[in-house]
């Protein structure tokens, strides 16, 4: 028995070592898994979202603990502060695949914060870019003297009146921080190394293939502008044009859907009851209130925790009053504890996914008919185009926007979109069948096989998404059929809301 005993309490104390270890390793992001696709000289400090670094391979689903998440570390990897080497699976495909089409979704990088905090001063932060200050990149210094020939391209209004790179030395509110820039002109450089060898675009590509949008926010066009200096094989003004979306949403003409707004009222409702339910966050909320000397009622409405995860993600201290005290990590870890916790049971009630399915679907019934017509157009036989298909897009867009993309395709587990997360649509033709092989069922099949594959940050999710998560994978041919993305957008999805079709949901069911 007590031989027993004591086996019983080194397997708990081993167990509690391992976890202790295997904590530590995930908060410097040492456990190596995969290789790598780019390298960086920063030294590595991100922890948070599972974002790898060195030899290691980054999540975009949290990893299952016994231990709750920590707020502190997932505050981190929203940060994304570009200091950590990164790796990306786009680009990867069976042999012999050719590569048709890519849509990338963004959003915006680092801004300064839209709220305040009553009675504190705002956040230091430079917005002018500058070479010499961190954090920086090889292309910067470029970039900022190629957006003075902004005049050269075409520009939807009122796109043409928004400054091109952030401009002030004291930071406005929601202004895109030379921290923002850098994380998307490294967005635009690891697609470009992921895409080289698949000859998408040429150093002469014509502008026929290239579609660039945007809302009219400048955070969102400079960070556009910045992924597609990173990215483009040769960066030219007068092949650009750059479309306004007016819609966050990017519902273009289809944006009228009363039921989408409804569950977005129920949603908003949801939020708040669990928010005065939580008696923990209140009492925090009257700590910081009375350490700042304001009412609970006015600091609640301030929205703190976007300031405060402003001083985290550029290692400011937290704000402080002279005649009070300091805010503290600890306060800012119940806040973000209730959000990590609203993410949970936003999940489980189901309001948000059934207002993201309604909210996304002009977004990707856009991008289905796209990949359609590209996929068409590619088939033997067929003439192609004097000035090419278009085959790359870039939509640079908001939280609001990536967040409900993720939920409408089926990703509810993943992280909330961090500054300049990335969402990546990858359309792929297998080889045609050769003479000898099985002949594939009439239609597109007999030109090879169109796929799809879905990435998030780099990460490979096809197989998490609601069109093919059921998608038996074979080892020779780990893609997902293009027609399990058409039969979701085009009805499957719209099961969800009792509908067929996108005006039956909007209309017939809004109740």
């Amino acid at each position: 028995m007590l031989a027993r005993n004591r086996f019983l309490l080194l397997v708990v104390v081993g167990g509690a070592l391992l976890a202790i270890i295997s904590l530590s390793l995930q908060f410097l992001n040492l456990i190596p898994t995969t290789p790598i696709v780019e390298e960086q000289p920063f030294k590595a400090i991100d922890g948070g979202f599972g974002v790898a670094l060195g030899k290691s391979r980054k999540r975009v689903f949290p990893v299952l603990h016994i231990q709750e998440p920590n707020p502190i570390l997932e505050a981190y990897g929203y940060c994304n502060t570009p200091n950590h080497t990164e790796q990306a699976w786009e680009g990867h495909s069976p042999a012999d695949y050719k590569l048709l089409s890519v849509h990338v979704m963004i959003r915006h990088g680092d801004r300064y914060p839209l709220y305040f905090i009553p009675k504190t001063r705002r956040p230091s932060i430079d917005c002018t870019l500058s070479g010499s200050r961190k954090p920086t990149h090889p292309l910067l210094k470029s970039f900022i003297s190629h957006m003075s020939q902004g005049g050269q391209g075409h520009w939807e209004a009122p796109l043409s009146s928004v400054p091109r790179l952030p401009n002030h030395s004291v930071c406005e509110t929601g202004e895109l921080t030379q921290t923002g820039v850098v994380q998307h002109l490294r967005n635009g450089q690891l697609l470009q190394q992921a895409y080289k060898h698949h000859n998408l675009l040429s150093p002469d590509w014509a502008p026929r293939q290239l579609w660039v949008e945007t809302t009219g926010k400048g955070r969102t066009l400079q960070s556009g502008l910045a992924f597609l200096y990173g990215f483009l094989p040769n960066f030219d003004w007068s092949k650009l044009t750059v479309r306004h979306q007016w819609s966050t949403l990017y519902c273009g003409s289809a944006c009228d859907c009363p039921a989408r707004n409804r569950y977005l009222d129920e949603e908003q409702r949801r939020q708040y009851r669990l928010r005065v339910a939580d008696t923990e966050l209140e009492r925090n909320y009257v700590d910081m209130a009375q350490t700042l000397g304001v009412p609970t009622r006015q600091l609640r409405a301030a929205n703190p925790v976007d300031s405060l995860l402003c001083h985290l993600c550029h290692d400011l201290s937290f704000p402080c009053v002279p005649a009070g005290g300091c805010l503290t990590m600890a306060q800012f870890a119940v806040i973000r504890r209730q959000q990590l916790d609203d993410e949970a049971d936003r999940r489980r009630v189901g309001l948000y996914h059934k207002y993201a399915i309604l909210a996304m679907y002009p977004y990707l019934n856009r991008t289905a008919s796209k990949m359609e017509r590209v996929a068409k157009s590619s088939e033997a036989g067929r003439r192609p185009r004097a000035a090419g298909e278009e085959v790359f897009t870039l939509s640079s867009a908001h939280d609001v926007t990536v967040a409900p993309l993720l939920s409408a395709l089926g990703l509810e587990e993943a992280r909330f979109p961090r500054f300049a997360a990335r969402v990546v649509f990858e359309l792929w033709r297998s080889p045609p069948t050769t003479q000898g092989q099985p002949k594939k069922k009439a239609g597109i099949a007999k030109h090879g096989e169109v796929f799809i594959r879905v990435l998030y940050n780099g990460e490979d999710v096809t197989f998490h998404t609601t069109f093919c998560r059921s998608h038996e994978r074979r080892a020779g041919q780990p893609l997902c059929p293009l027609m399990n993305f058409l039969s979701f957008v085009r009805r499957d999805m719209f099961s969800i809301v009792n509908a067929t079709s996108y005006q039956d949901a909007c209309f017939t069911h809004s109740g």
